[in-house]
């Protein structure tokens, strides 16, 4: 897995309060992990502006997967209580990415 799609992945792991290999593991998961799945993947995409292909071989999915998780956070962005939560996250991203 490349470095910045880690770093998406243990920022919202840590928020989630699991662990990264739960985001990066190819079995199926309940709810909330498959959620932050899509997030960590999000992140790295649209955060990070890494191409779905990258991101979708890090965690081990189909870029119509990545796609898929895009478009789902983007929905859920429209509650002012998890846009703010995952700005937050998108700014410790690029934060620990400028280093």
């Amino acid at each position: 897995m490349s470095v910045p799609c880690r770093l998406a992945a243990a920022i919202v792991a840590a928020h989630a309060g699991c662990g990264v290999e739960a985001l990066v593991g190819l079995r199926r998961s309940t709810a909330p992990i498959a959620t932050a799945r899509q997030l960590a993947m999000y992140l790295a995409h649209v955060g990070l502006g890494l191409p779905q292909s990258e991101v979708a071989q890090a965690f081990g999915r189909d870029r119509s997967t990545v796609a898929y998780a895009c478009r789902r956070i983007e929905d859920l962005r429209d509650d002012p209580a998890f846009d703010r939560h995952v700005a937050r996250m998108e700014a410790c991203l690029r934060w620990a990415t400028e280093r």
